[in-house]
């Protein structure tokens, strides 16, 4: 797994993005979490328990911890209750992008190098359009994935632009659940020696 800073990550767009009414919720939602430190993942709306609009962010050093979900989803109501997007009563559920996380900024692809990932893509490639591998590179313009099942003729490696990019996931492995784990230890240990510093100046 690689490290970005957090330079790096705060203005990166984001390679999926929504449509519809759903990218209209980003575009109201986004720029209130840039200002409170976060970035957005994913919006959906869903119908279910009645209409729910979820909501999938996290810090730029790639933490998400409750307090933070509670942050945002105070943050965005008033936005929401003022812009009016949507024209029945909804429930607004804020979480974290989980451990197997929607892979939607490039940065996703560098920092879970060596990590099994699931995609799709919106042009045939290899005259395929889903993939399943593990992440051996990541550049400027695209991913290389190392396919774990590989089909008579196929190469064991193929390389994705991000341009083609239309969905992308990490797959749970014991693997990835323990470097998500020490990611987001080392993550909170740095934020709380950066409140400590601050506290003394």
């Amino acid at each position: 797994m690689s490290d970005m800073t957090n330079a790096d990550n705060e203005l990166e767009p984001r390679l999926i993005t929504e449509t519809g009414l759903d990218q209209r919720l980003a575009d109201i939602i986004e720029p209130v979490l840039v200002g409170l430190g976060f970035r957005l993942i994913r919006v959906r709306m869903l119908n279910q328990n009645g209409a729910t609009m979820q909501v999938m962010a996290e810090r730029n050093d790639g933490t998400m911890t409750v307090q933070d979900c509670e942050e945002v989803s105070m943050a965005i109501s008033p936005v929401l209750d003022v812009e009016d997007p949507i024209d029945k009563e909804y429930h607004l559920e804020v979480s974290s992008p989980g451990i197997d996380r929607p892979m939607v900024r490039k940065s996703d692809f560098v920092r879970w190098q060596g990590h099994l990932v699931k995609c799709e893509t919106s042009i045939l490639i290899d005259n395929r359009k889903r993939f399943r591998g593990k992440i051996v590179e990541a550049g400027a313009d695209g991913f290389t994935l190392e396919r774990d099942q590989v089909a008579y003729g196929e190469e064991q490696k193929v390389t994705i632009p991000f341009t083609a990019l239309s969905d992308a996931k990490l797959i749970l492995t014991d693997d990835l659940i323990r470097d998500a784990l020490r990611a987001d230890k080392l993550a909170k240990a740095q934020a709380a020696n950066q409140n400590e510093a601050d506290d003394q100046e």
